[in-house]
């Protein structure tokens, strides 16, 4: 954990967005000795960010899972993908 007066993104903004990009770690911004901001280069941010939505899926598959939904099977999902293939052939692309 990396923890670094306010003052010091003013001061030393290369070093920290430098350390940030090596590190892939968030450093921590205190003013009057208290915690802040938190400040992280922008490949990290994305990364945290795909992970934390990712987890959410997954918890909200699995709290259907354990509340009983079944969902689709394969069979079922690639029956319905060549129904609307074929409707969508049968239309015409509309050119």
């Amino acid at each position: 954990m990396y923890i670094r007066p306010s003052a010091a993104i003013r001061q030393h903004y290369n070093e920290i967005a430098e350390m940030c990009r090596k590190t892939a770690e968030p450093i921590f911004l205190t003013k009057n000795g208290e915690g802040d901001l938190v400040v992280m280069d922008i490949e990290t941010y994305n990364r945290r960010e795909k992970m934390l939505k990712l987890r959410e899926e997954l918890l909200a598959v699995e709290e259907d899972r354990v509340h009983g939904n079944s969902g689709y099977t394969v069979g079922a999902v690639t029956a319905k993908m060549r129904g609307v293939i074929k409707e969508a052939s049968a239309h015409g692309t509309g050119e």
